[in-house]
This record gives C-alpha cells, structure tokens and sequence, in this order.
C-alpha cells in the first residue's frame, strides 16, 4: 500500500469523513527541501467531518497530523489541510 492511501485509510478510520481527497503534490515540489527522488513526501487533503465540529482551524489541523504521525515519522514532509464540516 502506498503513502497515498495509507493517508486515506488513517483518515477515513479516525475521522469517518463524508468527503476525502488525498493528492499527492510532490512532483511540484522536485529540489525542494524533503522531497525525494520517487515522491510521496508532499500531500494535500480535503477532508470533510462531523468530528470537526465546533473545533478551530488550529485543532482540526492537530487532529489531522496527529492521525497521521506515522506517516510524518516514516518521510512525509509536507501536508496542506482543508479541513471542514458539512456546510461550511
């Protein structure tokens, strides 16, 4: 399983989103600090859920990368955030 959808299946079990998209961004970032050859080091999500609720910007951002701690440890170097509540 690659990075791409470790990502998703960390996020889809820890938040239980009704919106989810992992892209991977790291050929835009080729040369740029972390990026390796082969990529899997930049993402960006777009992610959706209810156990976002009532929590700031700064909190939904910790939730996000403390479900993915694992991958942060392992070589992912970068990850953008957007992280909402249905109708928001």
């Amino acid at each position: 399983m690659g990075r791409q959808d470790r990502i998703a299946a960390a996020l889809n079990e820890g938040l239980k989103p009704t919106a989810l998209q992992v892209i991977d961004e790291s050929q835009q970032h080729a040369g740029h600090a972390g990026a390796r050859p082969g990529g899997e080091t930049h993402y960006r999500v777009r992610v959706t859920a209810a156990a976002f609720a009532g929590k700031s910007r700064v909190d939904r951002h910790r939730l996000v990368n403390a479900l993915l701690k694992e991958e942060f440890d392992a070589g992912l170097h970068a990850l953008a955030i957007h992280a909402k509540v249905d109708g928001e």
